[in-house]
């Protein structure tokens, strides 16, 4: 049994217009996921410093990011990074190049979780249409280009409001998209924006949104998880 989780932290700053990193760890803690895709996790302008400082994620939670610090003081990949909990073996990752229109990515880890071997890709996709469905080809495409076979989880902010359309349709042609539930805006959850879709070999146990009053005040998303076999 693996629980992953999915969140857009918004660079940490809050419905109340406040960067406070101590609150997203804060959450992160409640859902107590195994492993986490973290959107908006760099500032996006300047040196893109990450909203989450590292000596603070050691100091509040039992995670590790997998170091896709491609920028100094950056933890991920045009915003996306990877938070595992302690124990979680590394196997392998890298960053993904999407076509953008503005400054989008995904970045891929392949870990082992208590004897199993599992591949996660986190993702930003673009508010185009157009392009989230070529960045979506690209992520389905990197998948298959994998030489090693594993159960693989896709997750994050899709930014795609239609179940049955676009992106969503090309993702759940060979992946099975879990039942979280609406997750923005975190004041008044209508959208289903995140997503958690996994392959053949997983099962979805049980999933949805993470509600609590600080998840409500840490970011203008809700996180969302699954518990996985």
């Amino acid at each position: 049994m693996v629980v992953v989780a999915s969140y857009n932290i918004r660079k940490a700053i809050g419905t109340d217009r406040r960067r406070r990193p101590d609150r997203v760890l804060d959450v992160l803690q409640e859902v107590g996921a195994d492993i986490v895709a973290l959107q908006e996790i760099d500032r996006r302008f300047g040196a893109r410093q990450a909203a989450l400082p590292p000596e603070m994620i050691a100091e509040r939670t039992h995670y590790t990011p997998v170091p896709f610090d491609l920028r100094p003081g950056s933890l991920g990949w045009h915003g996306n990074g990877i938070l595992i909990r302690r124990g979680v073996r590394i196997i392998d990752f890298r960053p993904l190049v999407l076509p953008t229109l503005e400054p989008r990515g995904a970045v891929l880890a392949e870990v082992e979780v208590d004897g199993q071997e599992l591949r996660v890709i986190g993702m930003h996709l673009d508010l185009s249409g157009l392009y989230r469905r070529r960045q979506a080809r690209t992520v389905l495409e990197a998948v298959a280009a994998c030489s090693r076979r594993m159960p693989t989880v896709l997750m994050g902010d899709l930014n795609e409001w239609r179940a049955d359309r676009g992106c969503l349709r090309d993702f759940g042609s060979t992946f099975h998209i879990a039942e979280t539930g609406p997750s923005f805006h975190a004041r008044q959850p209508i959208a289903r924006l995140d997503r958690i879709m996994v392959s053949k070999g997983l099962s979805v146990v049980a999933s949805g949104v993470h509600h609590s009053a600080m998840a409500r005040l840490a970011s203008d998303h809700l996180p969302v998880w699954a518990r996985l076999e």
